[in-house]
């Protein structure tokens, strides 16, 4: 993007394969929020995008291949009292074309499989623990999930309109 403030709206992928998802380690930015953290790969949209669009350039910018099966899985809201409300559309992706970029290709952070069951002993945000829980245990259906935040410390957690 130009100079202009970055839309608030974004997507984040996890690309599976053999029990496990591709994640990003987020060590390479500076003043990044996820610094440290470990999150799937995707972006902010880029004027007139849709959630689509997004994804698959996104997809394409941090690993190098282009997806032909991915999957909507939920519409998370992020609140907090230290960075605007995003609106994150939250897909997984099961195929794709093209060889997955080397670990350090990407400018945003280093790419790794994880063992699905290894995700959440991984330093990530308190709210992916429960976007997993409801992808992984559940299988749910596309779902939307508000999260709010205070600083580091989630305090609010919303499932399809019901407090949790």
């Amino acid at each position: 993007m130009d100079g202009t403030k970055k839309s608030n709206l974004t997507t984040l992928c996890y690309l599976e394969r053999d029990g496990k998802y591709l994640m990003m380690h987020r060590v390479k930015k500076a003043h990044d929020i996820n610094h440290d953290k470990w999150v799937g790969v995707g972006g902010h949209f880029e004027p007139d995008e849709s959630p689509e669009e997004c994804l698959l350039r996104e997809v394409k910018e941090e690993t190098g291949v282009t997806l032909t099966r991915w999957r909507l899985r939920g519409i998370i809201t992020f609140e907090s009292d230290a960075w605007q409300t995003e609106y994150m559309f939250l897909y997984t992706a099961d195929r794709w074309d093209g060889e997955i970029a080397g670990r350090d290709a990407c400018d945003e952070g280093t790419l790794a499989w994880v063992e699905k069951a290894l995700v959440k002993e991984l330093p990530i945000w308190e709210g992916d623990k429960i976007f997993f829980a409801l992808m992984e245990k559940e299988n749910r259906p596309v779902f939307s999930l508000k999260l709010r935040y205070v600083g580091e410390r989630l305090v609010e957690k919303v499932l399809d309109g019901k407090t949790l």
